[in-house]
């Protein structure tokens, strides 16, 4: 049996791309699983369909790796489970060399060189990831080396607002008074009494 597989991130995107090439393979429509949903893991409904559906010499057939999903060390777990569990067969049409049917007569030929492909693929995703990390650390760095702040701005208090805090501290206001006399939320009245009087912790949320 053939199986076609095919992703979009929401349902406001076209799916016609997947599948007119898709198609060209498949003839039942049944047989072609689509999901509207992130890449991000394979928590999908029909792509959990599709999964239970694969039995030994079955075929899936997806237009590119990253319909499959995005985060590498998961594919290549599913891609286990696919190919070496369930025996089945995978065709990533955009990238021939991922292709585990037999080839030349020689049934591990596909299957060896589609793995190697995929953990070819794997490494350098994982490579470009921490590139990308490494970057954003060294463009934060340099950004803090030139006084640029990250994150909120810190707010400017009120000049009595020491004053306020003692009233609170010493129970003469509550703290909902005392943060009016602020002006700020209780929240944010409770974030620098606790800030400047870590002694008080206990006391501020009686």
């Amino acid at each position: 049996m053939v199986y076609g597989y095919i992703r979009v991130s929401s349902k406001e995107q076209n799916i016609e791309r997947q599948m007119v090439v898709i198609s060209e393979y498949i003839n039942n429509p049944n047989n072609i699983f689509i999901d509207y949903q992130s890449g991000k893991d394979f928590n999908r409904p029909e792509y959990k369909k599709m999964i239970k559906k694969l039995k030994h010499n079955d075929l899936l057939i997806i237009k590119s790796i990253d319909r499959l999903g995005r985060n590498y060390d998961e594919i290549l777990e599913e891609w286990h489970i696919i190919t070496k569990i369930k025996k089945a067969d995978i065709f990533v049409i955009d990238f021939p060399l991922l292709d585990t049917r037999n080839k030349n007569g020689n049934g591990l030929t596909g299957t060896f060189i589609a793995d190697l492909v995929l953990q070819i693929l794997s490494y350098v995703a994982e490579t470009e990831r921490e590139f990308i990390r490494q970057r954003q650390a060294e463009g934060i760095a340099l950004a803090k080396a030139n006084g640029i702040q990250f994150g909120r701005r810190p707010i400017d208090l009120p000049q009595n607002f020491d004053e306020i805090k003692s009233l609170y501290v010493c129970k003469k206001l509550t703290a909902l008074d005392a943060a009016k006399l602020a002006n700020m939320k209780i929240s944010t009245f409770y974030k620098y009494v606790k800030k400047g009087c870590p002694s008080q912790t206990d006391s501020l949320y009686n």
